[in-house]
This record gives structure tokens, C-alpha cells and sequence, in this order.
């Protein structure tokens, strides 16, 4: 379906106000400009929230399941608006719809609209819990492609810190190639594990859920600007899912003072609320999002895949995972990342209650590039609003 078919289409099927800056678009010869997908309203909010992007481009089927688990077909047509001067008191999350991680990856720093790293000493955080492949760990792709994109945007040093939680961290690097790519980049590689103690500091705040604090390196404290990139995939250890929020885990430190930290978070019943509790040790300047696959159940290492077919971009984390949330809900997840509306998952609703970001699904705006980004993410939007499961 060419441009004109698709506004056409769109007008057919009662969406004529909010199609008509696409319509008119059409006939244009120059690309689209960047979209914004705004709140739904009520009434958008209870249209079927099944549908593919496009009729000529359906959604990806899920993997390692029968086909009657794919997300339906089109079911109604969404509405994107156009706006040149979107509301700032919104969290922006950049959309595309791909499955080229590196080009998705540039186009969502891109429509985001925003270098915070420009002359910064940057610190980045991977998600390289263990040497499986994405999304396990980090795609090498989207690494080379970060780092790549954060020399051009003029950092003025990138330092690469992780610690694992599935292997150990420096053999995990070694295996997937991250310290020799990092070498290339003229970046530096820190193994949190070979910290000494004085390296870390504890940190705590009222009402947390962890036992006297949990420590935070010195380097993650004191750094001018943190990058951070995850993937998207649920977590079988009590986590429910593993986003922006949850790999900030692999920023505390596993042993210090004789305590095991990891042992206590994941003995907690309070475990996903002290994992948004990680959280208020920084601000990040900039999130990277991998949702090409995802795991829709188990986690973190392995699970049963999705080709989502998806990158995102935010400087709000919890934007950020409420919207991959809302997609594990959409190709179909599990009951306890389902149940419920998205900002009463755990680990959201604490990092909204400790003021780390967008503390709605009204408070959040999708910014997209093209027609089938804007039809997925208005997909999404209803999703983001959806009540869930009992």
C-alpha cells in the first residue's frame, strides 16, 4: 500500500481530522516530517489495541509458538497527529519501526532531538548480564552503533562500566567481543567487580527497601553524563521484566562490606521496588532501548522470543519502560507483566513515587519519522492505556 492508499484508507475508517496533515502530506513529493503520537483520548483508548502498523506491512510473528499466538491483524486504523510544537511538560519516547538495529538506532537518537553529550565525559551502561546473544545481552550492533553515534554527537571521553550478574564480567566481555569494539572507539572499560572498596560509596534514601543503602560505584556518582542501553525482555527472577530501570542493577555492586547485595535484592519480596530504588543514584542523559527481538517470557539470559522490530529512544527511563511494557503486552507476555494497569507494575509505580520520570501514560508522547513508526506506536499508545489482566 503506497502513502495516498494508506491516508485514503485511514479517511475511509472515520479518521478524518486527525489524518487530513497526512492526507494532504500525500501529495507532497518531500518525506514526512517527525510526528508526534500524543495521548489517546477515552474514546481512541477503548478501540481494539490488536492491530498491525500496516495491512501492507503486518506485525512480526512471535517465535518458538504456534501462529494463533501472533497479534491479530488490522483491526482499526490509527490516528497520528502532526504537531510543530509538541507539549514539553511530556516525556518523549523516539519510535521506529525496524529491524536494522544500527540505522533504527541512529534515527531514534535523531528524532529525539537532543545531544546531551556534547563535550561531556560520558559514562555507558550496557546490559552484558551474561555472553548470551540479544536479547540476552547487548547486540554488537547496536554497541558499535551507540558508540559511534556518541563520538559523532562530541563526547569528549566514553567509559564503558558493567558488571554481570550471570557469568563473570570480564569473560563475558572478552566472549562477545565488547573490550576489543570499545578498544576501536578509543573507549574505556571498567569491570565493576575489580573495584576495590573504597571505589564505592553506599547510598540510601527514605522509605528504601534496601538494608542500610546499596553501594553505587564513585564513577556512576560523580560522572556529568550517563548513557544507558538495554534490550527488551521479561525476567523469571522475580524482576517480571528487565528495561531501562532493571539494568541499572548492573551498577551495584554484587559483594561489599561482607554483604551480598544480590542475595538480598533477589530474597526480597520488595525486589522490584528496591530495583527502581537503584535508580535514584543517577540521571541519565540518554536511553537506547533494543526492541528488534524481545523476550516475552523467561529472561534475562534465554527466553521464548518476539521479532518486535523495534528501536526507542528517551531521556525518561520510566516513559521508556512503561513503553516496553506495553509492547511484551501486545505480542503477548506473561501473567505477571500483563496483570494490572502498566504504572501499577512495581518497579514503575516505585520510580514514579521517587520522581524518576513520567508519572503517566498522559504523560508521555511518541515522536516518529515515518507511517508505519506512527501506526505502531499509536498501537502502543492504546496498549499504554490499557487496564491489563485481573
Amino acid at each position: 500500500m503506497n502513502r495516498r492508499q494508506f491516508c485514503e484508507t485511514m479517511m475511509a475508517l472515520g479518521a478524518a481530522v486527525a489524518v487530513a496533515p497526512l492526507l494532504e502530506a500525500c501529495s507532497r513529493t518531500e518525506p514526512p516530517p517527525a510526528a508526534t503520537v500524543a495521548p489517546t483520548s477515552t474514546a481512541t483508548r477503548s478501540a481494539s489495541a490488536t492491530a498491525a502498523p500496516t495491512a501492507a506491512q503486518p506485525w512480526p510473528t512471535v517465535m518458538d509458538q504456534p501462529p494463533s499466538a501472533t497479534p491479530d491483524p488490522p483491526t482499526a486504523t490509527p490516528a497520528a497527529t502532526a504537531t510543530a510544537s509538541p507539549d514539553p511538560t511530556l516525556a518523549a519516547v523516539a519510535l521506529v519501526a525496524t529491524a536494522d538495529r544500527a540505522a533504527g538506532l541512529r534515527r531514534a537518537i535523531e528524532l529525539l532531538g537532543i545531544n546531551p553529550v556534547r563535550g561531556q565525559a560520558v559514562l555507558l551502561k550496557p546490559n552484558f548480564n551474561s555472553a548470551d546473544p540479544a536479547p540476552g545481552s547487548t547486540h554488537p550492533d547496536v554497541l558499535q552503533a551507540l558508540l559511534a553515534s556518541l563520538h559523532d554527537m562530541g563526547a569528549r571521553s566514553i567509559t564503558l562500566a558493567e558488571r554481570s550478574g550471570m557469568g563473570d564480567t570480564r569473560q563475558v566481555m572478552q566472549q562477545l567481543g565488547v573490550t576489543d569494539m570499545a578498544r576501536t572507539f578509543g573507549c574505556e572499560t571498567v569491570v565493576l567487580d575489580e573495584l576495590t572498596d573504597d571505589a564505592w560509596t553506599l547510598f540510601d534514601g527514605d522509605g528504601f527497601h534496601w538494608r542500610g543503602g546499596f553501594p553505587a560505584p564513585r564513577l556512576l556518582l560523580d560522572a556529568p553524563c550517563v548513557v544507558q542501553t538495554c534490550n527488551l525482555k521479561t525476567h523469571r527472577y522475580g524482576g517480571h521484566f528487565t528495561l531501562s530501570l532493571k539494568n541499572s542493577v548492573g551498577l551495584v555492586a554484587k559483594h561489599y562490606g561482607g554483604v551480598n547485595y544480590m542475595t538480598e535484592l533477589h530474597g526480597s519480596d520488595h525486589q522490584r521496588r528496591m530495583i527502581a530504588e537503584v535508580n535514584a543514584a543517577y540521571q541519565p542523559a540518554l536511553l537506547v532501548l533494543d526492541g528488534v527481538e524481545a523476550f516475552v517470557s523467561g529472561g534475562p539470559a534465554t527466553g521464548r522470543t518476539a521479532a518486535t522490530q523495534v528501536m526507542l529512544a528517551s531521556a525518561d527511563r520510566v516513559a521508556l519502560d512503561a513503553v516496553g511494557v506495553a509492547i511484551l503486552r501486545f505480542f503477548g507476555t506473561t501473567p505477571e507483566v500483563s496483570r494490572g494497569s502498566i504504572f501499577e507494575q512495581e518497579q514503575i509505580a516505585r520510580a514514579v513515587e521517587l520522581g524518576l520520570g513520567a508519572a503517566s501514560p498522559d504523560k508521555i508522547r511518541f515522536v516518529t519519522g515515518d507511517t508505519d513508526s506512527a501506526a505502531y506506536a499509536a498501537r502502543i499508545m492504546q496498549a499504554l492505556h490499557g487496564a491489563g489482566t485481573g
